[in-house]
């Protein structure tokens, strides 16, 4: 596909799935070059003996036969199961400035990383290098810095719990905890408050919960393209007569409607079903204003149910025996005025009662949540009043009812159990030590803001990536460039070439590692990896095709080399684990707790569960209970770096995927259930937004945000489109918005970006020549 298509708008009218997913499909697997073998091995995505589906963490239903594969894990297969290749040739004929100048697609197009690079700085080109030599290098960079808090190990969530655990092992043998991971960009606020509210960080429901809850709210998220799974399980509640209630800003269709594409009566019939029995369009950041108010309605109701004797509203009893705070949250109801959660929330009192009474008369709620939720400044105190919810009707440590926090990545809970933590808890710590007998790293790491912090500072030196795509993913994206830049040395272990490795150090390497799809062979014969879901299921997965080249490594081979160069056989011998996967998963055995007999249990058909301990009501806080969280709203929902400005932002943009990419990785141009083909650089605004600022859809405009930094952060030529949106709000794509968000602009106590939540201003577009072909737009 071109890079410079025409770009076309026409509201898409058809549903969820269906037609134009199994249309989708097909044309990712004539375009991997590979069909027939590719289709072979998507029936094996997510079935016993087959590989765990790279794309998102969703559960699996248990058993075998059906299809376990949805329209973007079928892009994700193929799209990393190419025949095309990156090799040395690729790099002979472009430097590094011409991969430059090339779209984020066309990089990733280019296909497979199939033999370690190394980048020579005087012929702006990358160079082969063999494997032992690159090891040697990173290790001579390691040990030569001052201090291991020089150096930044990132971790993608992709990577497997094989690889997490010998990362962190051989991160904290070296002496530091500095993790950022791909986590710190999303669900990080998620984990502080369900670890300060009830003791975990995860979820505390299974996939089997969905099939007995009476109500399933959906905060912030939009599954028909990032978890398009979870439709069937919400097609499922609608057809039992279940409430699922959703709020979000913009109609999604895989919220609306959906065609189920394994019914072939629906298919047959062009039937669609709705997926959701109410609907609310809450403004951006009010969130915690509209769950305030539905909580503050059943203390209203609970209070009348009191005077009467009616039957309660609150669980009483678990209220008294299981949780802590309830009277302050209570007297933190009272002081909240109905006009403030109205004028925060963006929905009117009568819309706010009708989502409250929705909860109230299910017995047993589930309430999800994505990035919406999760990238404001004022997340952590949004979850935590989701939570203080669910606690008021006792929804939580009972079938059919709890939290659910919706991972992206495949593996990134995972990887976060395996110890990819930056501030990791003592046990944890104390585990390491009692089992591999060295005194590990006790103060806190970075995260993903502060990284980039110390590599524009010159505090950190060396940088290695464990997959993903560090240079996109991350916010205020020149300074994240420059910051990469500035490193002594860059190591990024990947699949696809991206703008990561455009962004080299004084020295770079090119790691090409497997894939899911990839068959794993070490000493010991073909390998399974583990990963962990949403829902705290532990999955093997075999891959199933050949590799592209005898030169591409496993991510735990890599990691152990790496180690064995820098630490010698300290504190392991890295080269017999990484002999038989087996051996790495009988020391997580020996060192997490819920993986005893860890291999034995991968052979039940679809793995095991970690169990968590809000299932049987036990609350691993300070005090033992389930603790309430009474924080006032915030005065007002624009930052004061915003405020400081003085200037008043025409609109709040929030970031969002198209349908047709994954995280940053690009598979096209459109975006189908939006209605937007052949571009990504548009911005979606209310038509009545664009008369009040004096613009008309099919302008190009540059976006501006507002900071208080004296920092210009500014993106060019992009294009209104007018769009069901609304007020005061606007939206674009992630990545090319990114530039726009300050690293400082985090949420409070999580340094999750807030990439839901930026102050902008439209400018006539700077672009001199631009050079668009542009489309009539509908």
């Amino acid at each position: 596909m071109s890079d410079n298509t025409k770009l076309r708008y026409q509201p898409y009218s058809g549903p969820a799935a269906g037609w134009g997913a199994l249309r989708s499909v097909a044309r990712a697997w004539l375009d991997s070059g590979q069909p027939i073998k590719n289709l072979k091995a998507m029936l094996k995505t997510n079935q016993h003996g087959g590989f765990d589906c790279p794309g998102c963490a969703w559960g699996d239903e248990p058993g075998n036969g059906a299809v376990k594969f949805c329209e973007n894990g079928a892009k994700a297969v193929n799209w990393e199961a190419t025949r095309r290749a990156v090799d040395a040739r690729f790099f002979a004929r472009h430097s590094v400035s011409q991969l430059r100048e090339q779209s984020d697609y066309w990089l990733e197009y280019q296909g497979r990383l199939t033999e370690p690079m190394r980048y020579d700085r005087a012929s702006d080109h990358y160079q082969p290098i063999g494997w032992d030599e690159a090891f040697a290098l990173i290790a001579k960079h390691l040990q030569r810095l001052d201090s291991p808090d020089q150096a930044e190990f990132y971790t993608s969530g992709r990577a497997s719990n094989e690889a997490a655990f010998l990362y962190q092992l051989f991160v904290r043998a070296y002496g530091t905890n500095n993790f950022p991971d791909c986590s710190n960009m999303c669900h990080e606020a998620s984990g502080v408050a369900l670890n300060a509210s009830i003791g975990v960080g995860k979820g505390s429901v299974t996939l089997a919960d969905f099939a007995q809850a009476d109500a399933i709210l959906v905060f912030g998220q939009n599954p028909g393209t990032n978890h398009p799974r979870m439709l069937e399980p919400l097609r499922e509640a609608v057809h039992r007569g279940a409430q699922v209630v959703c709020f979000n800003p913009l109609r999604e269709r895989g919220l609306e409607r959906f065609q189920p594409p394994q019914e072939p009566l629906a298919m047959l019939g062009n039937r669609a079903e709705p997926l959701n029995t109410a609907y609310f369009r809450p403004a951006l950041g009010g969130d915690l204003a509209v769950v305030r108010a539905m909580a503050k309605y059943l203390w209203q109701w609970e209070r009348e149910a009191r005077s009467s004797g009616a039957a309660a509203v609150f669980d009483r009893e678990f209220l008294a025996t299981q949780t802590l705070g309830v009277e302050a949250y209570l007297a933190q109801l009272d002081a909240t005025p109905w006009a403030v959660l109205v004028e925060q929330s963006g929905l009117s009192l009568a819309e706010l009662e009708q989502a409250a009474r929705l909860y109230a008369k299910a017995d047993r709620v589930i309430v999800c949540w994505a990035m919406g939720i999760t990238q404001h400044h004022h997340s952590v105190a949004t979850i935590r009043e989701i939570v203080n919810l669910q606690l008021l009707r006792g929804n939580l440590g009972r079938p059919g009812a709890g939290v659910c926090p919706v991972r992206g990545h495949s593996n990134v809970q995972g990887d976060r159990t395996m110890g990819i933590n930056e501030r990791p808890p003592a046990a944890f710590l104390d585990a390491l030590e009692r089992r591999f007998g060295f005194s590990v790293p006790r103060h806190h790491g970075h995260n993903t803001v502060e990284a980039i912090g110390a590599m524009l500072a010159g505090q950190a030196r060396v940088f290695i990536g464990l997959g993903g795509n560090f240079a996109q993913a991350t916010p205020d994206t020149p300074r994240t460039h420059q910051a990469l830049m500035n490193c002594e040395l860059t190591v990024q272990i990947s699949t696809k070439l991206n703008r990561s490795h455009l962004m080299p150090g004084h020295e770079a390497l090119i790691l090409p590692c497997l894939g899911r799809t990839d068959i794993d062979r070490q000493a010991s014969g073909p390998q399974a990896v583990t990963v962990e879901d949403s829902f705290s299921m532990i999955h093997a997965s075999y891959g199933q095709l050949p590799p592209l080249s005898t030169q591409m490594r496993s991510e735990p081979a890599i990691i152990a080399g790496i180690a064995e160069a820098t630490l010698g056989k300290h504190p392991v011998d890295w080269s017999v684990l990484v002999a038989n996967y087996k051996a790495i998963r009988q020391l997580i055995a020996e060192t997490l707790p819920g993986f005893g007999d860890f291999n034995q249990r991968l052979e039940q058909p679809g793995g095991f569960h970690l169990e968590h301990p809000v299932s049987t009501r036990q609350w691993q806080t300070a005090s033992g209970k389930a603790e309430f969280a009474a924080h006032p709203l915030p005065p007002t929902l624009l930052h004061r770096r915003i405020r400081q400005t003085g200037q008043q932002p025409d609109l709040i943009l929030q970031s969002l995927r198209s349908h047709d990419q994954y995280n940053t990785t690009i598979y096209g141009f459109d975006d189908r259930y939006r209605g937007v083909r052949g571009r990504r650089d548009v911005l979606l605004v209310n038509a009545l937004d664009l008369q009040r600022l004096g613009w008309e859809a099919g302008q190009e405009v540059d976006i501006v945000s507002l900071w208080a930094d004296g920092i210009e952060r500014r993106v060019r030529g992009f294009t209104l489109l007018a769009y069901d949106i609304p007020p005061g709000q606007a939206a674009a794509y992630y990545p090319e918005i990114n530039p726009l968000v300050p690293l400082e602009s985090v949420g409070e106590g999580s340094y999750t970006p807030t990439s839901k939540f930026i102050a902008i201003c439209l400018e006539p577009c700077s672009l001199k020549n631009p050079e668009k072909l542009l489309g009539a737009l509908h």
